[in-house]
Protein backbone atom coordinates (compact mmCIF):
# COMPACT_ATOMS: atom_id res chain seq x y z
CA UNK A 1 0.00 0.00 0.00
CA UNK A 2 1.33 3.26 -0.69
CA UNK A 3 1.78 5.19 2.30
CA UNK A 4 0.74 8.92 0.31
CA UNK A 5 -0.11 9.70 -3.17
CA UNK A 6 1.73 12.96 -3.88
CA UNK A 7 -0.58 14.24 -5.88
CA UNK A 8 -4.14 13.71 -3.94
CA UNK A 9 -1.58 15.75 -1.30
CA UNK A 10 -0.95 18.26 -3.18
CA UNK A 11 -4.67 18.71 -4.57
CA UNK A 12 -5.49 18.67 -0.32
CA UNK A 13 -2.73 21.26 -0.03
CA UNK A 14 -4.36 23.75 -2.97
CA UNK A 15 -7.42 22.78 -1.78
CA UNK A 16 -6.97 23.89 1.30
CA UNK A 17 -5.10 26.70 0.26
CA UNK A 18 -7.95 28.47 -1.86
CA UNK A 19 -10.67 27.95 1.02
CA UNK A 20 -8.11 30.10 2.97
CA UNK A 21 -7.73 32.37 0.39
CA UNK A 22 -11.62 32.73 -0.27
CA UNK A 23 -12.57 33.34 3.62
CA UNK A 24 -9.65 36.07 2.85
CA UNK A 25 -10.78 37.58 0.21
CA UNK A 26 -14.86 37.62 1.91
CA UNK A 27 -13.36 39.16 4.81
CA UNK A 28 -11.36 41.74 3.08
CA UNK A 29 -14.55 42.77 0.79
CA UNK A 30 -16.37 43.32 3.79
CA UNK A 31 -14.31 45.03 5.26
CA UNK A 32 -13.58 47.55 2.71
CA UNK A 33 -17.61 47.60 1.79
CA UNK A 34 -17.85 48.75 5.62
CA UNK A 35 -15.05 51.29 5.48
CA UNK A 36 -16.82 52.87 2.21
CA UNK A 37 -20.00 53.07 4.07
CA UNK A 38 -18.43 55.18 6.87
CA UNK A 39 -16.73 57.51 4.56
CA UNK A 40 -19.89 58.07 2.84
CA UNK A 41 -21.69 58.76 6.68
CA UNK A 42 -18.72 60.75 7.01
CA UNK A 43 -18.98 63.23 3.93
CA UNK A 44 -22.91 63.13 4.85
CA UNK A 45 -21.82 64.38 8.38
CA UNK A 46 -19.81 67.19 7.00
CA UNK A 47 -22.55 68.30 3.85
CA UNK A 48 -25.02 68.46 7.18
CA UNK A 49 -22.62 70.48 9.70
CA UNK A 50 -22.01 73.05 6.49
CA UNK A 51 -26.29 72.74 5.88
CA UNK A 52 -26.54 73.54 9.67
CA UNK A 53 -24.35 76.31 9.63
CA UNK A 54 -26.48 77.59 6.90
CA UNK A 55 -29.30 77.68 8.38
CA UNK A 56 -28.15 79.30 11.65
CA UNK A 57 -26.58 82.12 9.59
CA UNK A 58 -30.01 82.61 7.65
CA UNK A 59 -31.97 83.15 10.73
CA UNK A 60 -29.16 85.39 12.01
CA UNK A 61 -29.88 87.52 8.76
CA UNK A 62 -33.57 87.39 9.14
CA UNK A 63 -33.70 88.41 12.43
CA UNK A 64 -31.37 91.70 11.20
CA UNK A 65 -33.94 92.10 8.31
CA UNK A 66 -37.32 92.29 10.75
CA UNK A 67 -40.55 91.88 9.39
CA UNK A 68 -37.93 91.66 5.95
CA UNK A 69 -36.56 88.50 7.01
CA UNK A 70 -39.58 86.62 8.23
CA UNK A 71 -40.07 84.69 5.02
CA UNK A 72 -36.36 84.39 5.40
CA UNK A 73 -36.90 82.86 8.75
CA UNK A 74 -39.32 80.26 8.06
CA UNK A 75 -37.23 78.09 5.39
CA UNK A 76 -33.87 78.56 8.09
CA UNK A 77 -35.99 76.94 10.95
CA UNK A 78 -37.06 74.38 8.14
CA UNK A 79 -33.04 74.11 7.58
CA UNK A 80 -32.69 73.74 10.79
CA UNK A 81 -35.43 70.76 11.22
CA UNK A 82 -33.94 69.44 8.28
CA UNK A 83 -30.22 68.99 9.41
CA UNK A 84 -31.56 67.34 12.36
CA UNK A 85 -33.38 64.62 10.69
CA UNK A 86 -30.86 64.00 8.28
CA UNK A 87 -27.95 63.78 11.57
CA UNK A 88 -30.89 61.48 13.63
CA UNK A 89 -30.24 59.47 10.21
CA UNK A 90 -26.96 59.29 9.59
CA UNK A 91 -26.51 58.22 13.43
CA UNK A 92 -28.93 55.17 13.18
CA UNK A 93 -27.03 54.41 9.78
CA UNK A 94 -24.04 54.74 11.42
CA UNK A 95 -24.85 52.67 14.42
CA UNK A 96 -26.81 49.92 12.16
CA UNK A 97 -23.23 49.77 9.86
CA UNK A 98 -21.28 49.14 13.08
CA UNK A 99 -23.90 46.31 13.90
CA UNK A 100 -23.96 44.72 10.51
CA UNK A 101 -20.12 44.74 10.24
CA UNK A 102 -19.64 43.49 14.02
CA UNK A 103 -22.07 40.56 12.72
CA UNK A 104 -20.33 40.00 9.75
CA UNK A 105 -16.95 39.64 11.17
CA UNK A 106 -18.33 37.10 13.77
CA UNK A 107 -19.97 35.27 10.67
CA UNK A 108 -16.51 34.80 8.79
CA UNK A 109 -14.60 34.34 11.95
CA UNK A 110 -16.79 31.33 12.32
CA UNK A 111 -16.99 29.95 9.01
CA UNK A 112 -13.39 30.09 9.49
CA UNK A 113 -13.47 28.09 12.48
CA UNK A 114 -16.54 25.59 10.65
CA UNK A 115 -13.42 25.23 8.01
CA UNK A 116 -10.07 25.17 9.71
CA UNK A 117 -11.75 22.67 12.07
CA UNK A 118 -13.46 20.32 9.62
CA UNK A 119 -10.62 20.52 7.33
CA UNK A 120 -8.15 19.76 10.07
CA UNK A 121 -10.31 16.75 11.63
CA UNK A 122 -10.49 15.35 8.06
CA UNK A 123 -6.79 15.36 7.84
CA UNK A 124 -6.45 13.75 11.18
CA UNK A 125 -8.63 11.03 10.08
CA UNK A 126 -6.98 10.02 6.83
CA UNK A 127 -3.57 9.65 9.03
CA UNK A 128 -4.79 6.78 11.64
CA UNK A 129 -6.82 5.07 8.86
CA UNK A 130 -3.69 5.03 6.75
CA UNK A 131 -1.44 3.44 9.65
CA UNK A 132 -4.84 1.12 10.90
CA UNK A 133 -4.98 -0.29 7.12
CA UNK A 134 -0.80 -0.71 7.07
CA UNK A 135 -1.02 -2.26 10.32
CA UNK A 136 -3.81 -4.68 9.00
CA UNK A 137 -1.63 -6.47 6.86
CA UNK A 138 1.30 -6.60 9.18
CA UNK A 139 -1.33 -8.71 11.50
CA UNK A 140 -2.12 -10.73 7.97
CA UNK A 141 2.08 -11.25 7.27
CA UNK A 142 2.63 -12.68 11.00
CA UNK A 143 -0.62 -14.60 10.77
CA UNK A 144 0.54 -16.40 7.59
CA UNK A 145 4.49 -16.88 8.17
CA UNK A 146 4.10 -18.53 11.35
CA UNK A 147 3.05 -21.21 9.09
CA UNK A 148 5.96 -21.89 6.47
CA UNK A 149 7.46 -25.08 6.16
CA UNK A 150 10.58 -23.86 7.33
CA UNK A 151 9.53 -22.36 10.70
CA UNK A 152 8.01 -25.43 11.49
CA UNK A 153 10.73 -27.32 10.59
CA UNK A 154 13.25 -25.78 12.90
CA UNK A 155 10.93 -24.86 16.29
CA UNK A 156 10.36 -28.71 15.63
CA UNK A 157 14.45 -30.00 15.18
CA UNK A 158 16.59 -26.83 15.89
CA UNK A 159 19.85 -28.02 14.61
CA UNK A 160 22.36 -25.79 12.91
CA UNK A 161 21.69 -26.47 9.53
CA UNK A 162 17.93 -25.87 10.76
CA UNK A 163 18.23 -22.76 11.46
CA UNK A 164 20.57 -21.50 8.99
CA UNK A 165 17.63 -22.67 6.49
CA UNK A 166 14.97 -20.53 8.16
CA UNK A 167 17.43 -17.76 8.34
CA UNK A 168 17.88 -17.78 4.87
CA UNK A 169 14.06 -18.28 4.28
CA UNK A 170 12.98 -15.26 6.59
CA UNK A 171 16.12 -12.85 5.01
CA UNK A 172 13.78 -13.77 1.16
CA UNK A 173 10.81 -12.48 2.90
CA UNK A 174 12.41 -9.81 4.34
CA UNK A 175 13.99 -8.98 0.91
CA UNK A 176 10.07 -8.94 -0.14
CA UNK A 177 8.88 -6.80 2.54
CA UNK A 178 10.92 -4.19 3.15
CA UNK A 179 8.69 -2.38 6.08
CA UNK A 180 10.52 -4.25 8.63
CA UNK A 181 13.70 -4.72 10.57
CA UNK A 182 13.83 -8.60 11.16
CA UNK A 183 12.11 -11.37 11.32
CA UNK A 184 12.91 -13.54 14.58
CA UNK A 185 11.69 -16.95 15.30
CA UNK A 186 11.87 -18.07 18.55
CA UNK A 187 11.36 -21.71 20.51
CA UNK A 188 8.62 -22.38 23.80
CA UNK A 189 11.51 -20.78 26.22
CA UNK A 190 11.84 -17.69 24.58
CA UNK A 191 15.45 -17.89 22.68
CA UNK A 192 15.45 -16.81 19.24
CA UNK A 193 16.35 -19.38 16.88
CA UNK A 194 17.10 -17.59 13.82
CA UNK A 195 16.67 -14.58 12.15
CA UNK A 196 16.43 -13.03 8.95
CA UNK A 197 19.32 -9.95 8.89
CA UNK A 198 21.70 -12.28 10.76
CA UNK A 199 24.58 -9.77 9.51
CA UNK A 200 23.08 -6.63 10.49
CA UNK A 201 21.43 -7.85 13.94
CA UNK A 202 23.11 -10.41 15.77
CA UNK A 203 19.68 -11.56 17.85
CA UNK A 204 20.76 -15.32 17.60
CA UNK A 205 20.60 -16.89 20.54
CA UNK A 206 19.11 -13.74 23.22
CA UNK A 207 16.22 -14.55 25.49
CA UNK A 208 12.68 -12.87 24.73
CA UNK A 209 10.54 -14.76 26.97
CA UNK A 210 9.87 -11.44 29.30
CA UNK A 211 8.41 -9.80 26.36
CA UNK A 212 4.70 -9.16 26.10
CA UNK A 213 4.37 -10.11 22.37
CA UNK A 214 6.11 -13.81 22.95
CA UNK A 215 4.10 -14.04 26.01
CA UNK A 216 0.55 -13.00 23.64
CA UNK A 217 1.62 -15.56 21.34
CA UNK A 218 2.01 -18.08 23.96
CA UNK A 219 -0.90 -17.57 25.18
CA UNK A 220 -2.79 -17.97 22.17
CA UNK A 221 -5.86 -20.49 20.93
CA UNK A 222 -5.45 -21.11 17.80
CA UNK A 223 -3.65 -19.69 14.39
CA UNK A 224 -6.20 -17.20 14.09
CA UNK A 225 -4.87 -15.53 17.19
CA UNK A 226 -1.74 -13.10 16.96
CA UNK A 227 0.47 -11.27 19.70
CA UNK A 228 1.30 -7.45 19.73
CA UNK A 229 3.37 -4.71 21.28
CA UNK A 230 3.37 -1.01 20.73
CA UNK A 231 5.61 1.49 19.95
CA UNK A 232 9.59 0.43 21.36
CA UNK A 233 13.05 0.47 21.19
CA UNK A 234 14.00 -3.36 20.76
CA UNK A 235 17.26 -4.93 21.61
CA UNK A 236 16.52 -7.32 18.80
CA UNK A 237 17.21 -4.96 16.24
CA UNK A 238 20.50 -2.57 18.35
CA UNK A 239 17.27 -0.37 20.04
CA UNK A 240 15.32 1.03 16.67
CA UNK A 241 11.42 1.62 17.25
CA UNK A 242 9.44 -1.02 16.18
CA UNK A 243 6.54 -2.34 16.63
CA UNK A 244 6.22 -6.45 17.54
CA UNK A 245 3.79 -8.89 15.99
CA UNK A 246 4.16 -12.47 16.61
CA UNK A 247 1.99 -15.69 16.28
CA UNK A 248 2.56 -18.89 17.48
CA UNK A 249 4.15 -21.82 15.36
CA UNK A 250 2.03 -25.27 15.29
CA UNK A 251 1.77 -28.28 13.90
CA UNK A 252 -1.58 -30.25 14.87
CA UNK A 253 -2.47 -27.75 16.96
CA UNK A 254 0.49 -27.31 19.57
CA UNK A 255 2.62 -24.74 20.06
CA UNK A 256 6.48 -25.48 18.56
CA UNK A 257 7.55 -21.66 19.16
CA UNK A 258 7.19 -18.27 18.17
CA UNK A 259 7.30 -16.14 14.65
CA UNK A 260 7.85 -12.44 15.93
CA UNK A 261 7.99 -9.74 13.39
CA UNK A 262 9.55 -6.10 13.81
CA UNK A 263 8.10 -3.44 11.71
CA UNK A 264 9.67 -0.23 11.31
CA UNK A 265 7.27 1.83 12.89
CA UNK A 266 9.11 5.32 12.29
CA UNK A 267 9.28 4.75 8.04
CA UNK A 268 5.78 4.13 8.30
CA UNK A 269 4.68 6.93 11.32
CA UNK A 270 6.80 9.83 10.49
CA UNK A 271 6.32 9.89 6.96
CA UNK A 272 2.30 9.89 7.22
CA UNK A 273 2.84 12.60 9.87
CA UNK A 274 5.25 14.60 8.46
CA UNK A 275 3.33 14.34 4.79
CA UNK A 276 0.30 15.57 6.46
CA UNK A 277 -1.22 18.39 3.48
CA UNK A 278 -0.61 21.10 5.07
CA UNK A 279 0.10 24.32 3.46
CA UNK A 280 3.92 26.05 4.26
CA UNK A 281 2.55 28.76 6.22
CA UNK A 282 0.22 26.29 8.29
CA UNK A 283 3.26 24.04 9.19
CA UNK A 284 5.07 26.97 10.83
CA UNK A 285 2.77 26.85 13.54
CA UNK A 286 1.12 22.92 13.41
CA UNK A 287 2.26 19.66 14.86
CA UNK A 288 1.28 16.57 13.96
CA UNK A 289 0.71 13.56 16.35
CA UNK A 290 -0.63 9.91 16.60
CA UNK A 291 -0.72 9.39 20.43
CA UNK A 292 -2.16 6.77 22.61
CA UNK A 293 -5.30 7.12 25.49
CA UNK A 294 -2.38 7.97 28.20
CA UNK A 295 -1.10 10.84 25.52
CA UNK A 296 2.48 8.84 24.64
CA UNK A 297 3.42 10.35 21.54
CA UNK A 298 3.68 7.28 19.26
CA UNK A 299 4.56 10.02 16.38
CA UNK A 300 5.36 13.46 16.24
CA UNK A 301 6.19 15.55 13.44
CA UNK A 302 8.36 17.99 15.31
CA UNK A 303 10.60 14.83 17.35
CA UNK A 304 12.06 11.58 16.65
CA UNK A 305 11.71 10.61 19.86
CA UNK A 306 9.10 9.82 22.98
CA UNK A 307 7.10 12.56 24.41
CA UNK A 308 3.98 12.78 26.61
CA UNK A 309 0.92 15.25 26.07
CA UNK A 310 -1.38 16.04 28.42
CA UNK A 311 -4.27 15.12 27.69
CA UNK A 312 -6.35 15.01 30.54
CA UNK A 313 -8.65 17.27 29.91
CA UNK A 314 -9.30 15.94 26.17
CA UNK A 315 -11.10 13.04 27.78
CA UNK A 316 -14.35 14.02 26.60
CA UNK A 317 -12.73 14.50 23.02
CA UNK A 318 -10.52 11.59 23.01
CA UNK A 319 -14.18 10.05 23.59
CA UNK A 320 -15.59 10.94 20.56
CA UNK A 321 -14.62 9.72 16.82
CA UNK A 322 -13.33 12.95 15.50
CA UNK A 323 -13.70 16.66 16.89
CA UNK A 324 -12.25 19.25 18.18
CA UNK A 325 -11.22 22.24 21.06
CA UNK A 326 -9.33 25.15 21.74
CA UNK A 327 -7.08 25.11 24.68
CA UNK A 328 -4.33 26.99 25.82
CA UNK A 329 -0.96 25.55 25.32
CA UNK A 330 2.31 27.42 26.19
CA UNK A 331 0.08 30.67 26.69
CA UNK A 332 -0.87 30.20 22.78
CA UNK A 333 -4.61 29.47 21.82
CA UNK A 334 -3.95 25.95 20.04
CA UNK A 335 -6.50 24.26 18.21
CA UNK A 336 -6.86 20.40 18.65
CA UNK A 337 -8.37 18.67 15.85
CA UNK A 338 -8.76 15.16 16.84
CA UNK A 339 -9.70 11.84 15.05
CA UNK A 340 -9.59 8.48 17.09
CA UNK A 341 -8.80 5.29 15.31
CA UNK A 342 -11.51 3.94 12.96
CA UNK A 343 -10.09 0.22 12.43
CA UNK A 344 -9.94 -1.70 9.50
CA UNK A 345 -11.35 -4.89 8.49
CA UNK A 346 -10.99 -7.10 12.03
CA UNK A 347 -7.83 -4.74 13.13
CA UNK A 348 -7.96 -1.00 14.80
CA UNK A 349 -5.04 0.05 16.71
CA UNK A 350 -7.18 2.35 19.32
CA UNK A 351 -4.75 5.12 18.71
CA UNK A 352 -5.68 8.49 18.47
CA UNK A 353 -4.76 11.12 15.55
CA UNK A 354 -4.02 14.46 16.68
CA UNK A 355 -3.33 18.27 14.73
CA UNK A 356 -2.24 20.76 16.93
CA UNK A 357 -2.42 24.24 15.26
CA UNK A 358 -1.49 27.71 16.98
CA UNK A 359 -4.76 29.82 15.84
CA UNK A 360 -3.02 33.16 17.45
CA UNK A 361 -0.58 33.95 15.19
Amino acid sequence: MNITDSSSARDDVERGSAVEQHIADISSLSDAMLRGVDAALEQITEVNRATHLLSVNARIEAALANEAGVGFAVVATEMKRLSSEVESITQQLRTQAQRTGSQMRDAVSGYVTQVRDARLCELALVNIDLIDRNLYERSCDVRWWATDAAAVACTLDPSSSACAHASKRLGQILDSYTVYMDLVLVDCEGRVLANGRPAQFTSEGMDVSDSPWFQQAMATHDGSEFGFFTVHESELVCGKRVLAYSCAVREGGKILGVLGILFDWDALALTIVRCTPLTAAEWTRTRVCIVDDQGLVLADSQSDGNSRLEVGGWKSLFEQPRGSLVTKMGGRDVCVAHAASPGYETYRTGWHSLILQSIDG
